[in-house]
Parts: structure tokens; sequence; C-alpha cells
């Protein structure tokens, strides 16, 4: 790290702040000694240009539409590795040998059953409970039945990040069935992550599931490429409920539920809803672009910009390819594809867009793909939850590790209402 100092004046006073910058040149002011200091905070909503901690672990450049894990690009990651191989790449911080892949996998399909006592509490919810309110509430409960993280080093991290993303990928299967009033399916060994996942999802006695290669490679590559993305809502809350010192699994929790809002995880739910709002409308593509334009109507096109991202989401383009071969090897003809593709050609060559940097997102194409492997709707923000585990997992063992700059979260306020005034006792009132 290269370290100089910029000057803040402050009526006639001049302060000295730490310049920082990154390994892969992001700048920082250092503001901590601020208050202190000074008597200011500095107001930021949403935090959009305050950086919470320092991280080696995922680089996103939204300008140049990079997006690195570990210093390696996205695009090599989700076209040669496994999902299982960028769990322990994150985790570690290094890509697996064959031996330690092997160990890693034989570890994750040991701990892949849960407890049978938290079976039971699936027939507890009512039929309608949203999937995402089962899985954050169910990873809370794995602390009552597994221990936390007792020692800090890779093997014990590993060991329960192992379990806690192999169980979740149980509970997500196990919360569908019940849904659905099917019975349970069990993982087996004999099957990878995805290959189980799939098959808890669909086998059923009177119909045995075929688990499909081309399949498990799509769902390979779209769990990597929602695996982490640096300080988003959901990874920024496993940070700061984590820093208050409760386990790993509360912290998951948290994040699930911040993942659930529509803002956040449920965006490709939304996309969906559009793209079938459109085709219910014969296909009205000018309609809704209007209304997209119309800066007095509410609608917005759904799964288009991205926070971060300037330019074309990286992801984006990886995920359109695997949509278009998932659905070429399922012979599906999804007419909500071809919508998807006519409203992508549109904003492209749109002025009002382009100026806008609204470009398809991650979002844009990934329900289309959950649709034709069979997923439901309200299961797509779980998919997205079980690619992001081991991004949440990682972060919460960074900060845990980072004795030297730990505290726990405590965001500052500027203070907008009433002055200090007398108490008026209740008989004077009126």
């Amino acid at each position: 790290m290269s370290e100089n100092h910029a000057i803040l004046t402050i009526k006639d006073q001049t302060y000295e702040l730490p310049l920082i910058e990154g390994s892969e040149g992001d700048k920082a002011m250092d503001i901590r000694t601020l208050l202190k200091d000074t008597g200011y905070i500095t107001l930021d909503s949403g935090y959009m240009n305050t950086g919470s901690c320092k991280s080696a672990i995922t680089f996103v450049d939204g300008q140049k539409g990079i997006l690195n894990y570990r210093g390696y690009a996205i695009d090599e990651l989700a076209e040669r590795c496994s999902f299982v191989e960028v769990v322990y790449l994150l985790l570690i911080g290094e890509l697996p040998t064959r031996e330690q892949l092997k160990n890693f996998r034989e570890l994750m399909a040991k701990h892949a059953l849960i407890h049978e006592d938290m079976i039971h509490f699936f027939d507890h919810f009512p039929p309608n409970a949203s999937p995402m309110s089962i899985l954050s509430t169910m990873v809370n409960t794995l602390c009552n039945f597994y221990p936390e993280l007792t020692a800090d080093t890779d093997d014990a991290l590993l060991s329960v990040a192992a379990r806690l993303i192999s169980k979740v990928r149980t509970i997500a299967a196990f919360s569908y069935k019940k849904s659905i009033g099917h019975p349970l399916v069990y993982p087996r060994y004999d099957l990878s992550y995805c290959g189980n996942f799939l098959n808890m999802m669909f086998d059923k006695p009177v119909r045995p599931y075929v688990v499909k290669p081309e399949l498990v490679a799509t769902l390979n590559k779209l769990l990597i490429l929602h695996a982490d993305h640096e300080q988003n809502c959901s990874t920024s809350t496993v940070r700061l409920v984590g820093s208050a010192g409760v386990n790993l699994y509360a912290s998951i929790s948290a994040g699930i539920s911040a993942l659930w809002g529509p803002l956040h995880g449920g965006a490709n739910q939304a996309v969906i809803k559009m793209l079938e709002a459109i085709h219910h409308d014969n296909n009205d593509f000018e309609k809704y672009i209007k209304k997209a334009k119309d800066p007095n109507d509410p609608f917005l096109l759904s799964g288009f910009g991205h926070r971060v991202y300037k330019t074309f989401d990286p992801r984006a383009t990886i995920i359109k390819e695997a949509c278009e071969q998932t659905l070429k090897a399922l012979n599906v003809d999804d007419p909500l594809l071809e919508i998807a593709e006519k409203l992508e050609e549109i904003a492209r060559n749109d002025d009002y867009f382009i100026k806008r940097n609204l470009y398809p997102n991650v979002d844009f194409y990934s329900g289309i793909i959950y649709r034709a492997m069979g997923i439901p709707t309200d299961m797509f923000t779980v998919m997205f939850a079980m690619g992001r585990l081991p991004g949440w997992i990682a972060h919460w063992q960074e900060m845990i590790q980072d004795t030297k700059d730990r505290k726990i979260g405590r965001p500052r306020q500027i203070y907008t209402g009433a002055k200090k005034r007398k108490f008026v006792p209740f008989d004077e009132r009126g």
C-alpha cells in the first residue's frame, strides 16, 4: 500500500488525511480520526463513497467492467472452474490442487445431511411460506445443532464452511420439496455439488430424475457468477452483524434476509415478471420503453443498470451466452428470451439508455435459465443465496481475523429532530 496525505481545510484550520491506494489502484482517504481531530463526520447516504474495510477477496472496477476473485478474472473462473473450486479459492485465497479439491469435496459430501430433528421444522411453516424466510430461519437454527468456528485456522474454516455450504444446499432443496408436498430426496455421495442439488430438487419416486451434464455445467457457472461481489448490501450486513461477535450462522442468516429484498437478490424475479407482462401485452416493446423513459411513470426496466457498473456488467455477457446454450441443449423455446434480447437490442441503441449506462446486468438472463431448469420463481433468490454463501463466509472470516482494525459497526448520523425542549406534564397538555 502506498500512502501520502490530502489536506482538508475547515474554516481556517487544516488537517492532514492519509491517502491509501489498493493493489489494483483504487484510492481512498483515511478518515478514521476525522471526528476526533475535527469534530466533524461525513454524511454519505447509502455509503456510496465510504469504504468500510480493507479486503483481499474481490476487486470490482465499475468503470471498466472488471470483476476478479482473488485476482482471477470472472470469465476465466466461470469457464474453467467448478463452483467448489471457486468456493475453495474464496475461502483460502488460492485455487486448490487436485488433492486439496478431492479432500474438500469429500468434506462437503460428509456434511451434506441435516440433523433429522431439523426436518420436522419444515412441517411447521405455512404452505405459502417464502423459501427465503425458511432458509434464513433454518440457517440460524444450525448453531444449535453444529459447533461454530472455534479455531482460527484454514482447516477449521474449511470444515465449518463445507458444513454450511453443503447443508444450505440440502435445506434449499428440502424447502422446495416440502412446499409442493413431495417426499424429500436425500443427497447422494456419487453426485457433484450441483448435480446433487438438481437431483434433490427434481427426483421423484414415480419418475427418477436424470442429471444432465449440461445443466450441471450451467448451474456451476451461475453459482460462480454470484459467489461474491465486494461490499454489497448482504455482504456488508454479514460483516456488520458479525462485528457484534455473533456466530457465523447468525451472521449468514442476516445476510440471507438482506438478500431477500427486491432491490438486491429479488431482482431476477422482477425481470421475469416484467418479461411476462410484456409477453401478455402482445409484446408491445415500445409501450414499456416509453414507460421507462417517462419521469412521471414509476415503471423501471428490471435487470438494467447497476449501482457499481457504469458499463456492461461482465457477468451479464457470460449469463446471456449460458442462457442461449442451456435453452438449446434442453430444446426449450421460451418466448421470454426473445423479448429479453429485443429489449437489450433497443437499449443498446437508444441514447436514453446509453447516456444513463443502463445495460443488462447479471439478473437479466439468469431467471430465464432457472425457468428452463424447472426452478420456480420464488426459489430464484434462494439460488442467489447458495451462490453468494462462500463470499459471505470469506468476508466474515476476513473480518474476524482483522484484529487490528476490527470494531463493532456503528454508523453515525446527522440529527434533524427537535432541539431540547421543556418537558410538559401530562395534566398541562390539554
